[in-house]
């Protein structure tokens, strides 16, 4: 009877740990999961970007975005119980991209931060915010402008033809253009639901 019972509590307590229940719930450790996350879609991106440009057909690289990007951000929204999004301070896909009021709000404490000399690539904003919906952890993790960027998010006079032509056949309501490097490309959004919902 001790050992059926000791194995019940056993395995209850093993089902709440996966499930998150007895997991630390602080916003330090949201934030912590958070960037994790955010990290982990970057990298994941980024190294879809690269090889594609590496080919030598930045046009192709537009597929990358228009086609893995989002799978990226869905899979970890699945994997998580989360909103994983990317968005941007220039829109090129009204869908998927334009931020809220919120994300706006963040990308203007952005800009201030990096006119105080802080570099984009080190900055992040979390908050607890109350929305219609109930309560909810919010992380939004900047993304600033590369060199690389501006083969397809540049002066649009300075994107080869062939990228130019893409964005106007897959993005025909593009704005994510005339940017210059070290500019304030956008950032990865990250919205927790919290128990209390």
């Amino acid at each position: 009877m001790k050992r059926a019972l000791l194995t019940t509590i056993t395995i209850l307590t093993l089902c709440l740990t996966a499930s998150g229940v007895l997991a630390e719930d602080t916003p330090a450790a949201r934030k912590q999961a958070a960037q994790q996350v955010a990290g982990e879609f970057l990298k994941e991106l980024g190294g879809a970007l690269k090889a594609e440009m590496t080919k030598g057909n930045p046009q192709d690289a537009i597929r990358v975005c228009q086609e893995i990007a989002p799978a990226i951000a869905n899979r970890l929204s699945l994997e998580n119980g989360w909103q994983v999004t990317r968005v941007g301070t220039r829109v090129r896909n009204p869908l998927l991209g334009t931020p809220d009021a919120w994300e706006q709000q963040v990308f203007e404490q952005f800009q201030k931060r990096a006119a105080d000399g802080e570099p984009y690539k080190e900055m992040s904003y979390a908050e607890v915010v109350s929305e219609p919906q109930g309560r909810y952890f919010r992380y939004l993790k900047a993304i600033g402008v590369a060199p690389l960027c501006l083969t397809c998010h540049g002066a649009k006079e300075q994107i080869p033809e062939p990228v130019r032509a893409a964005l106007k056949t897959y993005y025909p309501h593009d704005q994510a253009v005339n940017y210059q490097a070290g500019d304030l490309r956008g950032g990865v959004s990250i919205k927790q639901p919290l128990n209390d919902n």
